[in-house]
């Protein structure tokens, strides 16, 4: 009787988990549709020059404060203790706690823009970008002084979100992100004739008002209590900061890496900088789609099992969570890497010629080899997360770190692929593709970026199952390895139907090239579903029930 009962919960979970998961998947793939018009019009305008440069390395300190103290960090403490709170029965307390807390926040996001305005200057010509020249410099420096509004606004907002998401309430969370992109889209149309490149600055901060505005009415309707105090005396509040602590030097390190990539691009020419951030935020789309928005969805299921100590349940959710994200993204990976040459040739208008679509593919391509570990590090980190243990995923970030910065050292200057003649190799296999990938430069950045994550990820998943007695490793193998093969089918199917569809229609132009991606896509689609038939992957069939009982 246990064990159907025990059945009958998981179940009811899995679905409620699905209906929830395709909400902020719909949620997050409506941003990246605005995200990708505003994509198509920057790329036209800007290209892969210096004014994208400059707005690229102006968003990264603003962007790491906004990480550090009300994204993620904030969020992975405080879910956890205020979802507690409410499960124990303390709705008071609870709200306490999120009224001091955001006080608190607020008050050091205020200081610390403050001090990032004052020393702009500084930040830009000897942290983020020493390889710029004047004029670019004094863009960077005046859009980060722009973006710090956002900073100050995102340090209020991202409470909202966690309060939200602790009353398994995704709906005005997932639109948030959407109207950030409303918010950019408006500045890219309406603002860059006027104030250039600096308008999609000033988009972000109006961006950053409407992710405020949009949660509003679910904190209503939850009844939020907010009080004028910082509260320092409250122990629930600085147990959210004790907590919130490792989590900040984890994303800290991530955040130093990129400021570090950023500095070595910065070096490598013009162009190089908004490259490495086309590539970053091309292969972000299916990162979130899957890995995000299942994060999103399974750490306060894991909070609320760790707080009942239900190891048993833990395992089974972060298992069918990790399987989810094998299934899905190693199919968008591959694919990426297929289709990702004339995928990125759409964008090629403007100022975007051919020479900046091969640099974005070239770092496109070596961050996609860590698409996988990227989305299943949003699970395996919230898994210790909720057992209220954010050490561990600091230290295996450090060592991580320490892997992605001697790779961009060695890898930004040393071209392995031409070294061992892989590259030219590639490129006389497969011509039609245009899969010439050279290592070197600023897609060797990216390459070190992957190999971080994957040592991350790996130990990580090995200390998890070491501590829940298992982490179900033979249903994920099991998965790994299925999803591998009728991924590399898919991909065959893809390069024998791109083949035959360049010997036979060799024109070019954009209705063509989408015609081209269009069949291609959807062949290598129907490929891997009868692929996955044919290897008897339940995964596949798990996924399209799930997805049927969320509608």
């Amino acid at each position: 009787m246990t064990s159907i009962a025990d059945s009958t919960k998981s179940l009811g979970r899995n679905r409620r988990i699905a209906r929830s998961t395709v909400t902020v998947m719909l949620a997050f793939a409506a941003a990246k549709l605005i995200s990708l018009v505003q994509t198509l019009i920057i790329a036209q305008t800007f290209g892969v020059g210096s004014e994208l440069d400059a707005y690229v390395a102006a968003n990264r300190i603003p962007e790491l404060i906004v990480i550090l103290i009300s994204g993620g960090a904030l969020t992975h403490a405080f879910i956890p203790v205020f979802s507690g709170m409410l499960a124990r029965g303390q709705p008071e307390a609870a709200w306490r706690l999120s009224s001091n807390l955001m006080n608190t926040i607020f008050a050091l996001a205020l200081l610390m823009s403050a001090a990032v305005f004052l020393f702009a200057p500084w930040l830009v010509r000897v942290l983020v970008a020493p390889g710029f020249d004047a004029q670019t410099a004094q863009n960077t420096i005046d859009m980060m002084r722009i973006l710090l509004l956002s900073t100050i606004i995102f340090s209020v907002s991202g409470i909202f979100s966690g309060i939200l998401n602790s009353h398994q309430h995704f709906l005005l969370p997932a639109l948030a992100p959407i109207m950030f992109d409303v918010g950019i889209l408006f500045g890219v149309l309406f603002l860059l004739p006027m104030f250039g490149v600096h308008g999609i600055a000033w988009g972000a901060v109006i961006g950053a008002a409407l992710h405020f505005s949009v949660q509003l009415p679910g904190l209503a309707r939850y009844k939020m209590r907010w009080r004028p105090e910082l509260g320092l005396s409250n122990r629930q509040l600085w147990r959210v900061i004790w907590l919130m602590l490792p989590r900040i030097g984890g994303l800290g390190v991530f955040s130093l890496n990129f400021l570090v990539m950023n500095n070595i691009a910065s070096r490598l020419g013009s162009g190089s900088v908004s490259a490495l951030d086309w590539g970053w935020r091309l292969m972000q789309i299916p990162q979130t789609l899957i890995g995000t928005a299942m994060g999103i969805v399974i750490f306060p299921t894991l909070a609320a099992l760790s707080e009942m100590d239900d190891l048993a349940g833990k395992r089974s959710a972060m298992s069918g969570a990790l399987r989810f994200i094998l299934v899905c993204s190693i199919p968008s990976a591959v694919a990426l890497i297929v289709l990702g040459r004339p995928l990125i040739s759409l964008l090629e208008r403007g100022a975007f010629d051919a020479s900046a679509s091969a640099l974005v593919y070239s770092t496109l391509s070596m961050f996609t080899l860590g698409l996988i570990v990227h989305a299943a590090l949003e699970v395996i980190a919230r898994s210790f997360y909720a057992d209220k243990d954010t050490l561990t995923p600091l230290f295996a970030a450090l060592a991580g770190a320490l892997i992605n910065f001697v790779g961009a050292l060695v890898l930004s200057e040393v071209d392995l692929v031409d070294a061992a003649g892989f590259g030219n190799a590639v490129a006389r296999s497969l011509p039609w593709l245009g899969l010439r990938i050279e290592i070197g430069n600023v897609s060797g950045l990216a390459l070190a970026n992957s190999l971080g994550v994957m040592f991350e990820v790996l130990s990580l998943l090995l200390i998890l199952r070491r501590r829940w007695q298992g982490a179900h490793e033979n249903e994920l193998t099991r998965t790994l390895m299925k999803t591998l093969v009728a991924s590399l089918i898919m991909a065959a199917v893809i390069v024998s139907a791109d083949t035959l569809w360049l010997v036979a229609l060799p024109e070019r132009g954009l209705t063509m090239t989408l015609a081209r991606l269009g069949c291609e896509g959807l062949l290598g689609l129907v490929a891997f579903a009868l692929a996955a038939f044919a290897l008897k992957m339940q995964e596949v069939s798990e996924l399209h029930s799930m997805l049927r009982s969320s509608q």
